[in-house]
């Protein structure tokens, strides 16, 4: 790698020094002594084993082979000069790849969510991942998480609350036409509910479904959380649900109102090395005023 370093160095100098003419001028742009310079040239005539200047006491001449070093290198100066001009200032542009990672949960509910940001911002390319798996930010598998549960730990990340979201059981306007609104916890005769199948699982809403309601009530188990919310809108029965996701459905009825421990907190989590870049920050502060305006419009709901 060094080698390889010192040839390029070895290059610019003698480029330099055949458009300017001397190897003072080409050191004074290159911020190095004109022996240094000179060293340079000798040493890169002696890798190729050909004069590249004559020499004379105004200065250096391009020999035929320096003038092709000069095409050649003027040539590779510009393509370098373009792509600077380019990528300077990339991370302040709204442009490239948006890769947002999220649980399932809350995957259907940041689509119509992005397809608005994206609109006010078509430069951008956004891919949504909606898996249980933690994304590793580090190594650019997302540039933005949005996570449910403690505090995220990862020392490289920026994590951020978002909102408290909070859950409840909800029917589908028909099951609640075919088998009434559920009185009270107390009171669960009669119906019918649906439920995650991991029996095990250490997500608290799961576990309280599978602690509390009758197995033989439960007439529905699927595997993810995105089946268990289709079957409750299809009617099989009484689920659990986060409320900012039963509120974009709009065809579901909350049976009870909350208990205290059914909630999780939300998180945005962000690296530190993308953290200020503007397309992140701009995807930040959208997604915040849109989930605050939802948690609103669910408080407004709960006391009409």
């Amino acid at each position: 790698m060094n080698a390889q370093f010192d040839r390029w160095n070895e290059i610019r100098t003698a480029f330099l020094v055949a458009r300017h003419g001397t190897l003072s001028a080409a050191a004074s742009e290159l911020g190095i002594h004109h022996t240094t310079a000179q060293r340079q040239v000798t040493a890169l005539e002696k890798r190729l084993r050909t004069r590249l200047f004559y020499r004379n006491p105004r200065g250096y001449v391009p020999t035929d082979a320096g003038l092709s070093l000069l095409q050649v290198a003027e040539a590779t100066q510009d393509q370098f000069d373009q792509l600077a001009a380019r990528i300077s200032g990339f991370d302040s542009q709204l442009s490239g790849k948006l890769i947002v990672t999220t649980i399932p949960e809350i995957g259907p509910l940041l689509v119509p969510l992005l397809a608005e940001y994206q609109q006010h911002n078509p430069g951008l390319s956004i891919e949504l991942i909606a898996d249980q798996r933690l994304l590793k930010l580090e190594y650019g598998e997302a540039h933005v998480s949005i996570r449910a549960g403690p505090a995220p730990t990862e020392p490289d990340n920026v994590a951020q609350r978002l909102i408290q979201a909070s859950a409840s059981l909800y029917a589908s306007r028909d099951y609640v036409a075919r088998y009434g609104q559920l009185i009270s916890l107390d009171g669960l005769e009669g119906h019918r509910f649906v439920a995650r199948s991991d029996v095990n699982g250490d997500i608290a809403l799961v576990k309280w479904m599978n602690d509390r309601i009758p197995k033989d009530a439960i007439s529905f188990r699927a595997s993810d959380s995105v089946s268990v919310m289709a079957a409750i809108e299809a009617g099989m029965g009484i689920g659990m649900a986060i409320r900012i996701a039963a509120l974009a459905s709009g065809n579901l009825v909350e049976m009870i109102p909350p208990l205290p421990d059914w909630h999780a907190q939300l998180w945005l989590v962000t690296h530190v090395d993308l953290h200020r870049s503007a397309k992140v920050q701009s995807f930040l502060a959208f997604i915040k005023s849109a989930f605050e305006a939802r948690q609103d419009a669910i408080m407004a709901a709960a006391h009409r």
